[in-house]
């Protein structure tokens, strides 16, 4: 593709010159103006996201079960109506995606299984080392394990515990949905599919930070603790964001980046320092490095855009005139 967003104005690189974009061709506003509609639509829904938690006022804690309810209200509101900014931005910028909006958000059939299952597995490899480092600090073996897992008794104490809805459900899903199925299709037109990876998840990075002030609130740690932590958290929380990005856009669903950010949230951030201790370090450190080696030679293969059906997000590129996408192939 050639030069990505050479002077941040321009909606889209053109491969070839005589090719007029489809977007121009309707007489739409100017790239500029564009870049500008999309960036603030991306602006006001972080803002919104982050503000529905806050529309409660509560001395409690935000692990409190009720604060954890409340919540669950506003910000489904917020989510729900997400999709309708996308809908605002499209008659605004006249950017025409050339198939329905829940598609392009990635709500769909085609490829649904494999988009569910390989970009899991992908992650879990990611993982081998701290699931090993689980494995081998867990009491009971594999076969109580797994029993424990799939007894309806542990699935129902977790679909009532509150703080297990939000980790693993709740966040997931609209974060996802918030974050990558509406701001992508937004930020994309304007500065092409790589940049975009890296710009959306800073709104997602952005939107953690509201967390330092509950923390400042109730006085969790020293100031310099909790900006040293928030910093921290921006980090792993964009580097993360661009990976479901990328997801995103290589399979043109929805469920991938939602069943790996609920497995990450449960995961935690890598416990490299205790693996550091472990009395059994060699072989945890050496599953640590099989599981990013193995991760980096199988990211390609297991987000071919071959395995998952047409994709949303190249099919409106290639309408606005870039049919060149390196993510769509």
């Amino acid at each position: 593709m050639a030069a990505l967003g050479g002077d941040g104005l321009r909606l889209l690189s053109v491969s070839r010159p005589e090719r007029q974009p489809e977007s121009a061709a309707l007489g739409s506003p100017g790239p500029g103006l564009c870049c500008w509609v999309s960036v603030f639509s991306c602006l006001s829904l972080a803002c919104s996201y982050v503000g529905s938690l806050y529309v409660w006022k509560s001395e409690l804690p935000r692990d409190h079960p009720a604060v954890i309810k409340r919540r669950f209200t506003s910000v489904l509101v917020v989510s729900s109506l997400s999709p309708l900014c996308v809908l605002l931005w499209r008659e605004l910028t006249g950017i025409q995606p050339g198939t329905s909006l829940l598609t392009l958000m990635g709500f769909r059939l085609e490829g649904i299984f494999p988009a569910a299952l390989l970009p899991l597995l992908l992650t879990m490899i990611l993982f081998l080392g701290p699931l090993m480092q689980l494995s081998m600090d867990c009491p009971c073996d594999l076969a109580d394990g797994l029993k424990v897992v799939l007894a309806p008794r542990s699935w129902a104490r977790c679909l009532t515990d509150m703080r297990w809805l939000r980790n693993q459900v709740i966040a997931p899903l609209t974060e996802e949905l918030v974050f990558r199925a509406c701001m992508l299709p937004m930020l994309a037109p304007c500065m092409g599919l790589g940049p975009a990876v890296f710009t959306c998840p800073l709104f997602f990075g952005v939107a953690h930070f509201h967390h330092i002030i509950e923390q400042l609130r109730f006085r969790q740690s020293s100031v310099g603790s909790i900006f040293l932590s928030a910093a921290f958290q921006f980090s792993y929380t964009a580097v993360f964001g661009a990976y479901t990005a990328f997801l995103f856009i290589r399979t043109g669903h929805l469920i991938g980046p939602v069943l790996c950010h609920s497995f990450c949230n449960y995961m935690g951030f890598p416990a490299v320092c205790a693996a550091l201790e472990h009395p059994q370090r060699r072989p945890l450190l050496a599953g640590y490095a099989l599981g990013v080696g193995l991760f980096l030679l199988l990211l390609q293969p297991l987000t071919n855009p071959k395995l998952y059906g047409s994709l949303p997000l190249c099919v409106l590129l290639e309408r606005a005139g870039d049919s060149e996408a390196l993510l769509c192939s």
